[in-house]
């Protein structure tokens, strides 16, 4: 049984990856993934690396853009850890924090193009939340006195 909930885990943590962390609207639509940008209008998908490479890099980015690529980083030591469950070597306590981290990092995002005034649902940091509290938190609370 323990087996089965621990690939669970680690698939519902890998469905993470598929769901559009930020709803962007403001002429056009376009959806915030892990891996990349994906506008609507003209359907296109600019994968999160070239992104970088056309912006400058990181340290190129405005602060709250810097927040899309360190949820992502976040995001893949959650599912490493979740991974590392497959093999017995999972604290349950780190990726739900893991988790956490990332939902807080992605959610800057969606708050700075709130005040330039674009709408932006953050919906990868909501499941991320929920992720980690319907999946990890009893882990933690059971190590909190």
């Amino acid at each position: 049984m323990r087996g089965l909930s621990v690939r669970r885990r680690l698939l519902a943590v890998l469905v993470l990856a598929l769901v559009p962390w930020t709803l962007l609207s403001g002429g056009v639509l376009t959806l915030v993934f892990p891996f990349g940008l994906v506008n609507t209008t003209p359907l296109h998908l600019t994968p999160l690396v070239d992104y970088l490479r056309y912006t400058g890099g990181f340290a190129a980015l405005p602060s709250f853009l810097q927040a899309w690529p360190t949820s992502v980083l976040l995001y893949l030591g959650a599912l490493g850890s979740a991974f590392g469950g497959v093999m017995g070597r999972e604290d349950r306590r780190v990726t739900g924090g893991l988790l956490v981290l990332a939902g807080l990092a992605h959610a800057g995002l969606a708050v700075g193009f709130l005040r330039m005034g674009r709408l932006a649902v953050p919906l990868g940091s909501l499941f991320a939340f929920a992720l980690a509290w319907w999946l990890y938190w009893p882990a933690i609370r059971r190590t909190v006195p």
